[in-house]
């Protein structure tokens, strides 16, 4: 079976450039992935509770869509933690996703991020975190609160139990800095997603971490 454990679907609050979600599907037909992993991360600002809502419910009309195809990530802002356990507990236990996105609103090394993080160990699921080590100071200053290898180690070390997914390799940027900072974090597993394309990324991703802790 073949997992896609990073992709997005259009929502009222995010498109993502195709027209509608059918040609996600399409396009996993082709490729032979049975299964897609998606969310509606808002990407920019602080998201209030019913924006949250909104992007999740979302995700779940595609779960309801396109059955045993589409899995879902609740996504949630940690800055108010009470709200965001909530909405785990609506998406996760009462409706069926399968893991939580966390964008860029903190650093996953922040503090304000651990609840959210011992509500993921709790119910045994996953957490993605979308991940950068940018080097070009623009890119920088516009995410300002971008997670990096570094972080994901704090994080990593404070809750070894956590299953922690840093996203496209570190996101660009110095992703050897970032392969190789993860050594010594076994929690962390890094997927292959986005534009992140240089030539022996793959390979040495494999090389030092092991292949078991690579996901598509």
């Amino acid at each position: 079976m073949k997992i896609d454990c990073h992709m997005h679907v259009n929502g009222k609050r995010q498109n993502w450039g195709w027209n509608d979600n059918d040609k996600i599907i399409d396009a996993a037909d082709r490729l032979g992935i049975d299964k897609l992993c998606c969310s509606i991360p808002i990407m920019k600002g602080m998201p209030n509770p019913k924006e949250v809502k909104e992007c999740n419910d979302d995700v779940l009309d595609c779960m309801k869509r396109y059955p045993n195809r589409i899995l879902g990530y609740c996504f949630v802002n940690p800055a108010d933690w009470e709200e965001a356990l909530l909405e785990i507990d609506r998406c996760v236990m009462q409706n069926g996703m399968m893991g939580i996105k966390l964008y860029n609103q903190f650093k996953c090394s922040d503090p304000i991020v651990y609840p959210v993080v011992e509500k993921a160990i709790e119910f045994g699921i996953p957490i993605l975190i979308h991940a950068g080590y940018l080097t070009d100071p623009p890119q920088a200053q516009n995410q300002p609160n971008l997670s990096h290898a570094g972080d994901f180690a704090e994080l990593a070390k404070e809750y070894p139990e956590a299953m922690l997914i840093e996203a496209h390799i570190g996101g660009g940027g110095d992703w050897e800095w970032s392969i190789k900072s993860l050594k010594n974090s076994p929690n962390v597993y890094l997927d292959t997603s986005g534009s992140v394309i240089d030539e022996g990324i793959i390979e040495m991703a494999v090389r030092e971490l092991g292949m078991e802790r690579l996901v598509f």
